[in-house]
């Protein structure tokens, strides 16, 4: 299997309203079998999950974090690390400041995997294309250094691809493993995207034709409270 994963370039800056279907059908050739990645913060935007902050208070965000958090796990300085509303875990509670106007901050999308429907079915309705589409978004990651996208929902694409019951190349039956291929893909398209770029979207072709079936982060990936270890 051989994957591509391709920029797409051109992207306006997105406005409260804006169908992301048509844009990136206009900005970008899209074919049968292609996951579409948009990053989380064009999506907040074309949602209007945007907030206005005193832009002069570095700290203004704070009181939104703590309404956007249903619980805080820690606290080191002026970070939190909290779960939302969805079940991420993640800095801040995924409330940003970057690559949005000075005096507004970002907010997740209510519902990411019903966000990655909408433009799914865009896709589908106006050009007759067979799609996945991920939701992305950048977390850091428990005992290691560096951040990494993630997906925060999909549709059309499988969060997690199960392989327990099937064989290794050596012949033993694996018993636990399951892949989240959708924090897979949404990765290999940061490659592409980058953190300064302004390249928001990108399009990766060539994913196993088994992957293309109705998939839900929030029903796959996110852990529930009492299987998880840390919280």
């Amino acid at each position: 299997m051989t994957i591509s994963v391709i920029p797409v370039a051109g992207l306006p800056q997105v406005q409260p309203g804006d169908l992301l279907a048509d844009l990136l059908l206009a900005h970008a050739s899209i074919r049968n079998g292609d996951v579409v990645v948009i990053t989380q913060k064009v999506v907040s935007k074309a949602e209007n999950r945007l907030e206005a902050v005193d832009p002069d208070d570095p700290l203004a965000h704070k009181a939104i974090v703590e309404r956007e958090s249903v619980r805080v796990l820690r606290r080191r300085g002026d970070l939190i690390v909290s779960e939302t509303a969805h079940g991420f875990v993640c800095a801040n509670a995924g409330v940003d400041l970057s690559n949005v106007e000075r005096g507004q901050v970002a907010l997740l999308p209510l519902d990411a995997d019903r966000s990655a429907r909408r433009i799914r079915d865009g896709i589908r309705a106006t050009a007759g294309l067979a799609v996945g589409v991920i939701i992305s978004d950048t977390f850091g990651r428990p005992w290691r250094r560096g951040l990494t996208d993630v997906a925060l929902g999909c549709a059309g694409v499988a969060a997690v691809v199960d392989l327990r019951g099937t064989q290794d190349t050596y012949g033993r039956e694996l018993l636990v493993t399951e892949v989240a291929v959708a924090d897979e893909i949404a990765s290999a398209a940061e490659l592409v995207m980058g953190k300064s770029s302004g390249v928001a979207a990108a399009i990766v072709r060539g994913v196993d034709p088994a992957w293309l079936r109705e998939g839900s982060v929030r029903a796959e990936i996110v852990r529930r409270y009492d299987e998880d270890l840390f919280r």
